[in-house]
């Protein structure tokens, strides 16, 4: 099948569809077109399902069948409903088609901040072309600034501040990676930071404290910046490359998974404050708080690769499949062809 040449040949007709279920009234001839238009496109919904690689396409679709089922039927959907499918399709789809972009910008990311740390850590020049004091025992010193910054706050303010920065920081990254450079700057600042702490600590001989506050909390926090950077940058990209769309299409489309990704990061922020104001400051041994931080990246990662990969998978529909519109495979709200 042209899934090109069958989306252009119908989407008159997909968008009329769009059109009358968002309407607030309709007349009797145009209820009747909405249930023709909506049994004819659940007919297509299926045939797609079963031959089309473009879950984007389908997705798009399913939404759209979603809404005028809701209008033909009378009711609204249930919104519980809606943050669950949320949760379980359209977020986890949008984390893995981006994955390949947010796992370079980790990977990169990380190369810069150990050769940053090793720079600092092994050479005087770097203080001084970072313009850092020679002196940064108030930093590095057992009960220094380092330590103290995650418990000098109440932990449930500490942790609201903490969520509050990184969804700034989240979407920052996010939304100017449209412009790519201001993306690529901010990244680079927060992997200089990091760096820099690194060798500083390093150099007082006290990376088992590093670790021992950084990671419980910023396994997953940097993971969601990545994700943010990574989004933020394949937007970017499109408006570069759009591909087979016209650069409004494609960018349109690729924005709107970028917000889906930024919607469902405050979230994940919200798990790594929790985390950060919680746990990394807590008297439990550094082990343990560690071992809680990896196991939060796990779960997260297998929510990726687990029900992100199967979120954007077609579902192959056997033949005589019902053309009902039942949507159990819906992963992006919004109407979308190509």
């Amino acid at each position: 099948m042209d899934v090109d040449a069958y989306s252009l040949a119908h989407r008159r007709a997909w968008e009329r569809l769009d059109y009358l279920s968002k309407r607030s009234k309709l007349t009797g001839a145009e209820a009747d077109e909405l249930v023709v238009l909506y049994r004819r496109t659940s007919q297509q919904l299926a045939r797609l399902q079963s031959h089309s690689p473009d879950p984007e396409l389908i997705a798009g679709l399913s939404a759209l069948l979603a809404r005028a089922r809701g209008r033909v039927l009378g009711t609204r959907a249930d919104t519980w409903q809606e943050i669950g499918r949320f949760f379980s399709h359209r977020f986890p789809a949008a984390l893995y088609r981006s994955w390949p972009w947010w796992v370079g910008v980790a990977a990169m990311f990380l190369a810069v901040s150990t050769g940053l740390a090793v720079w600092v850590d092994r050479f005087e020049s770097a203080r001084e072309v970072l313009g850092l004091p020679r002196d940064t025992r108030s930093l590095t010193a057992p009960g220094g600034a380092f330590e103290t910054y995650y418990s000098e706050h109440p932990q449930g303010a500490f942790a609201a501040q903490v969520w509050t920065n990184n969804a700034w920081v989240a979407a920052i990254a996010l939304f100017t990676g449209v412009l790519v450079l201001p993306a690529v700057y901010l990244l680079f600042m927060n992997a200089l930071n990091l760096g820099v702490t690194a060798g500083l600590m390093a150099d007082a001989g006290r990376l088992d404290s590093f670790f021992g506050f950084i990671l419980p909390h910023g396994t997953l926090e940097l993971t969601a910046v990545f994700v943010a950077g990574g989004a933020g940058l394949k937007l970017g990209w499109t408006l570069i490359d759009p591909g087979r769309l016209s650069r409004v299409e494609a960018v349109a489309r690729q924005g709107r998974a970028t917000a889906t990704v930024a919607l469902g990061l405050v979230a994940v922020l919200l798990v790594c404050g929790l985390i950060e104001g919680f746990v990394t400051p807590s008297p439990l041994p550094a082990p343990v708080r560690i071992a809680i931080g990896f196991t939060a990246e796990a779960l997260f990662l297998a929510y990726v690769f687990g029900v992100g990969r199967r979120a954007v998978t077609p579902r192959t529909e056997p033949s005589g499949a019902s053309t009902d519109g039942e949507l159990g495979t819906v992963t992006q709200p919004t109407f979308s062809t190509r």
